[in-house]
């Protein structure tokens, strides 16, 4: 067993020492909420965990009687996470990397691992931008280059949907946080109360959010295009359906568009060659023949409260290497991103395979508490 010993040991350190290689600006699995992981149930691919959602409760006026009014029954919703991602980031490690371990340096096929892995985490969690209908800004065009305009309507968005004023995170790529530091706002400190972040090069909290760059800020490309209108005279307050005449392209999943007569951004859930299923509802009634107008192709920056996204995590089952299974296992959490990652050694035909993996799941709670930023 001393065989065993030893790639126990290069497990177990090789784990602490990977987590410590997180070093892409990976900033969605500590902003979302994360509140829920205590409620998994079954710690395998698949279990889930629904998050409550309350109910509407409407106020009404007292009048004293003998007999109590009838109270109307309310049915609070609920989202499902489930963790149905499993990933993993596996690569292959000779004796002389097994000796780096054990002399406490970090091989480079470890770290491109666990880079690799979370960004792919990060990655998933941005991938529900496009779920979130509130929208400023202009495609193709950075934002931030002379004023803090497109984010004060941003914020104006967020306060009309009722997004919480505490846990708000600015998320924006390289292109907008190089401008965000060339303004005075940013850099002053009458305007920031210190020059400390300003020093460091980071944004830090400004106008109510705290602001960071991330690498990972995705481009949504934008579908729906061409001549469109809508093509029936009875939608009214309330519909989650527009049917249209059929003039452009149809759009896909994410697309943000506006109608003539109506201020709201909404965003396309489903589509075919008639039919628009939106999200939010009709604020309004639209106009037969009304034109509809599709936000164009550009990152998406975001104003996002930690609500808005539940994500959750489960330790993979640790075991130790057996001389049937010939596999050594070890888990961590990093205390910084709180990702679990697990890593697994295998033992082959004159070949040590490793790799790092994790389990996880999310979904979006309220998709009132995001708004995205054209760039």
């Amino acid at each position: 067993m001393a065989g065993s010993l030893v790639t126990t040991n290069v497990v177990q350190t090789l784990v602490a020492m990977g987590l410590s290689t997180l070093r892409e600006r990976c900033l969605m699995p500590r902003i979302v909420n994360r509140e829920y992981e205590a409620d998994i149930v079954g710690v395998k691919q698949g279990a889930t965990v629904n998050v409550a959602v309350p109910a509407s409760i409407t106020t009404v006026a007292v009048s004293p009687d003998v007999v109590p009014p009838a109270v109307t029954a309310v049915t609070p919703t609920s989202v499902a996470v489930t963790l149905d991602q499993w990933n993993a980031a596996p690569f292959a490690m000779s004796d002389k990397a097994i000796v780096q371990v054990q002399d406490g340096i970090i091989p480079m096929q470890a770290a491109e691992a666990v880079k690799s892995l979370a960004n792919t985490i990060d990655q998933f969690l941005w991938g529900f931008y496009n779920r979130f209908y509130s929208y400023t800004g202009t495609a193709g065009t950075t934002p931030f280059a002379s004023d803090f305009s497109d984010y004060l309507t941003a914020r104006k968005l967020a306060n009309t949907e009722l997004m919480p004023p505490s846990d708000r995170r600015m998320l924006i790529d390289e292109a907008a946080e190089a401008n965000v530091l060339g303004l005075r706002g940013a850099q002053d400190a009458s305007f920031r109360g210190s020059t400390q972040g300003i020093q460091r090069g980071e944004m830090g909290e400004l106008l109510g959010a705290d602001w960071a760059m991330t690498q990972n800020v995705p481009t949504h490309t934008v579908t729906g295009a061409g001549t469109v209108t809508v093509n029936d005279a009875g939608v009214e307050v309330g519909d989650t359906t527009l049917t249209w005449d059929g003039g452009g392209t149809a759009p896909a999943i994410g697309d943000v568009f506006t109608v003539a007569g109506d201020s709201q951004t909404y965003v396309v859930e489903s589509s075919t060659a008639t039919v628009i299923t939106m999200h939010p509802a009709a604020k309004v009634a639209w106009a037969d023949d009304a034109a509809v107008t599709f936000k164009g192709t550009g990152p998406q920056n975001l104003l996002l409260h930690r609500d808005a996204i539940a994500f959750a995590m489960a330790p993979l089952q640790e075991t130790a290497m057996t001389a049937a299974k010939r596999e050594s296992q070890a888990t961590a959490v990093d205390a910084e991103s709180g990702l679990v990652l697990r890593l697994v050694q295998m033992e082959g035909y004159y070949q040590n395979t490793w790799s790092f993996d994790a389990l996880y799941g999310a979904n979006v709670v309220r998709r009132e508490l995001g708004v995205r930023i054209a760039g």
